[in-house]
């Protein structure tokens, strides 16, 4: 009873429109907080730069198209893996500067609060995704490659005190992403849980 009360709130429209806002704004503050970087980023890799806020520009256009009550798969795929991904990547990050430097800004934790909501708000409409296998599998290829313009064209995101662990990062984000993928297939693909309407 608890959880069909908490699903109808996720799928009423007012919190559909109020987490589309929240994330437009994070996204464009994301492409600021992105934009020293980008400035000096080769025109090729920049669609690969911005990770997260490009992960909540996936999930804004999948919140518009609830709204409109339609289903864009590649689009709920790309946001869910991308979502929780970034979102547990900037959480462990930001934790990690802490542990370097011995203090964090207030923007610092501002990051881990809103990345782990991002985390969070990607898992939580997977009953209401209708992504299967090929959409994830366009997924996969889209973050896994992006791995590789992080860490093999140096296209990482930019935390200068962190960078004598860029080997140890670089694998991180690379089984992070393998994980962010199993998470999607097992909570929007795999799980015998009916699906939604909205």
């Amino acid at each position: 009873m608890i959880l069909q009360a908490f699903y109808a709130m996720l799928a009423d429209r007012r919190v559909i429109w109020a987490l589309f806002f929240i994330n437009i704004i994070g996204t464009i503050y994301g492409y600021v907080w992105y934009g020293w970087q980008l400035k000096a980023t080769p025109p090729q890799f920049l669609p690969f730069v911005p990770d997260s806020p490009t992960a909540s520009l996936f999930f804004v256009f999948v919140l518009l198209s609830f709204l409109w009550r339609k289903h864009r798969p590649y689009l709920e795929a790309l946001a869910m893996v991308t979502l929780f991904k970034y979102g547990i990547w900037a959480v462990v990050m930001n934790i990690l500067m802490l542990l370097v430097n011995g203090n964090l800004p207030w923007q610092g934790y501002m990051l881990i609060v809103s990345h782990f909501a991002m985390a969070v708000e990607g898992m939580l409409y997977a009953p209401f995704y209708r992504f299967k296998m090929k959409h994830l599998l366009v997924a996969a290829v889209w973050t896994l490659h992006n791995d590789i313009i992080d860490y093999v064209f140096m296209q990482f995101p930019r935390y200068e005190d962190l960078y004598m662990y860029i080997r140890e990062i670089g694998y991180f984000t690379f089984w992070l992403s393998i994980f962010s993928l199993f998470t999607a297939y097992v909570l929007a693909i795999r799980s015998s849980r009916p699906k939604l309407e909205l």
